[in-house]
């Protein structure tokens, strides 16, 4: 059923709406231009109209140049008074030296003999240039035009500057015809655009008509109806258009009755698109592959139309047409290389019609991958835990039963034994702690305890830790690796919202990873600097580095590139896991760079957003 469309959705509408608005945009650029135009021409011949003539300015110069200057004043008063001009509001007359020689204005007559304050008329003497300009007084509201204009005595071959005039007019009779002229142009336009709107809605009526044939005799079509024909009302384009119509509803009619195969076949494709699908004829080659599985098994559709569905899924060998006819079973399809892994399942379903011919196939490509993937990372999982709580176990054991078995009598042997035990307790329960810490982070319930903090503040007092425990080692074990820490910080102190003691925790991760792989003596540098939005920390030394084919997986869990030394160490290949998860939280990221044989700098950027004012101030 048809809905019905309201006149302001009709063709005939929009034609004679954007016929309307050209019209209207051409009035509008014509009438901009006139109107600019007409503006300069008022304002060009208002100044001419204002300007003091040359005998004034004679007049002024004789008197400027008289030494008697209470005379001079009262001639330079006479000829101001002189002056008639209704758009001229002030005139003033200013010597060389600043001193203001005369005003037109009665009423400020207290001002002669004072120094000028304009700047204008100043920068007007010191140039000995002319000076003009239009402004707007507040005061008033209205528009002003002023001119500045040096006056110069003629002494032999030379001009000499005796002072300068400055003249204020207002510029509101200008702009008052201008604006009438607007007002009538702008009428105008609208007047003329109206008639154009009702003129145009004639017209496309006129054009659109056999369009609105064509409309129901195709609405016909697709309720089966192909006995209309659409009237021809000329040989132009719509006629032609018309002609081209006619003649489809006869082709439809005769390919009404293959096209029901084919829409079923479409069908049967079109309910599995949210994966890969792949369609084929009854002997076996592609005719349809969907945008996903092309993605999926990296091919091009125009490419794999035409060529067998058992050598597009590299099947061939292990399959055979019959085998997916007959057995419609799950196929794993392992696609994997050594740049990317991809894994795909294959699900196959027969295209029949209602008398049970199999016209074709469909494969359904779900990949897996991902899926994959956990599956393997936790059978990992399990199998590093157990390996990692295996080793201190078995350390404990043998020193519990040699315990048992009596060396706890031996006063020398027994507290190594018990010492031992301990720092494979405490090595588990890091363990233990670190697994909750994770766990907690992939199951969302780790929550941020934000606070505005001095990030300066707070990488210098993490790092006074290490200082202290340097002195500490210093105190109590002549053997104790020493190690220098050098800072590299920015000046401008930089506040961010962090979770304070998570933070530290990821810095003692990478600060201990420092110090256990430098070198006696080494250097480490922590640098702080400020981006765009974002500070960047980073810690770097001078240890083992890290090999090329390690750095994409230092930050994976119970990952170590040195196992033996790590266990030796105390390491449990989760603190990296940790810092990643604790920064990506923040929303921030952890990169490392490294050179083996060389250092490793390991960064962290944290977003950034500068605050002004007192950060303590709520409102």
């Amino acid at each position: 059923m048809n809905k019905k469309l309201h006149f302001f959705q009709s063709i005939h509408f929009k034609i004679a709406l954007v016929f309307a608005l050209l019209l209207l945009i051409t009035f509008q650029i014509v009438g901009a231009y006139f109107v600019q135009q007409l503006k300069k021409d008022n304002v060009k011949t208002f100044k001419q109209q204002v300007e003091l003539s040359s005998y004034i300015d004679n007049s002024l110069i004789d008197n400027l140049a008289r030494s008697n200057t209470k005379k001079a004043n009262s001639n330079i008063r006479d000829i101001l008074e002189d002056i008639d001009s209704s758009n001229v509001t002030e005139v003033q007359v200013v010597d060389t030296k600043g001193t203001i020689r005369g005003d037109s204005d009665v009423n400020n007559q207290g001002i002669v003999g004072q120094k000028t304050t304009n700047s204008d008329i100043k920068q007007v003497l010191y140039n000995e240039r002319s000076y003009a300009k239009s402004t707007y007084d507040r005061s008033d509201n209205k528009p002003y035009y002023v001119s500045i204009t040096p006056l110069f005595s003629a002494s032999g071959n030379t001009n000499t500057l005796v002072g300068a005039v400055y003249l204020r007019a207002s510029l509101e009779s200008v702009y008052d015809s201008i604006h009438k002229v607007t007002v009538i142009f702008v009428t105008a336009a609208l007047i003329a655009t109206v008639f154009g709107l009702m003129l145009a809605i004639l017209i496309s009526r006129a054009i659109t008509r056999p369009i609105d044939d064509m409309k129901k005799q195709t609405s016909r079509i697709a309720q089966g109806d192909y006995s209309g024909q659409v009237k021809v009302y000329g040989t132009d384009e719509l006629g032609q258009l018309a002609q081209a119509v006619n003649n489809l509803s006869v082709r439809v009619e005769e390919a009404q009755e293959s096209s029901e195969a084919e829409q079923r076949r479409l069908d049967s494709v079109l309910s599995h698109m949210s994966d890969g699908v792949i369609a084929t004829d009854r002997r076996g080659n592609v005719i349809i592959m969907n945008e996903t599985a092309s993605e999926d098994l990296n091919i091009d559709p125009d490419v794999a139309d035409g060529q067998s569905v058992l050598d597009i899924l590299n099947i061939r060998g292990r399959y055979t047409l019959r085998d997916l006819l007959e057995n419609q079973d799950e196929i794993v399809i392992d696609l994997s290389d050594d740049e990317h892994e991809q894994i795909l399942n294959a699900y196959f379903s027969l295209i029949q019609r209602e008398s049970g011919f199999i016209s074709g196939l469909v494969c359904v490509l779900h990949d897996v991958t991902e899926q994959q993937r956990i599956d393997r990372e936790r059978r990992e999982f399990v199998s590093n835990v157990s390996h990692e709580l295996r080793t201190p176990l078995t350390s404990m054991r043998s020193y519990i039963e040699a315990l048992s078995d009596g060396a706890w009598k031996d006063a020398k042997v027994a507290p190594h034994f018990i010492k031992v035990t301990q720092d494979e307790t405490e090595r588990m329960i890091r363990m233990i702690n670190d697994l909750l810490s994770l766990s907690r982070m992939d199951s969302g319930t780790s929550k941020l305890e934000l606070e505005l903090v001095n990030l300066n503040e707070l990488y210098n007092y993490i790092l006074d830790r290490f200082d202290m425990m340097l002195k500490t080692d210093d105190d109590d074990a002549r053997n104790a690796k020493h190690y220098t820490i050098k800072r590299d910080f920015t000046r401008r102190e930089l506040w961010v919202e962090i979770d304070t003691d998570k933070f530290m925790q990821v810095v003692d991760n990478i600060m201990n990873n420092a110090i256990k792989y430098s070198p006696d003596g080494g250097v480490i540098t922590c640098r702080l600097l400020e981006t765009h939005n974002h500070v960047i920390l980073s810690i770097s030394d001078q240890g083992l580095g890290i090999p090329k084919k390690d750095v994409a997986h230092i930050f994976d869990r119970f990952f170590r590139v040195d196992k033996a030394r790590s266990r030796a160490q105390g390491g449990t290949g989760l603190g990296l896991a940790i810092s990643k998860e604790v920064i990506e939280m923040h929303g921030g990221k952890i990169w490392v760079d490294s050179v083996e044989g060389k250092g490793s700098t390991f960064y962290i950027s944290l977003p950034y957003e500068e605050y002004e004012g007192d950060l303590w101030d709520e409102n």
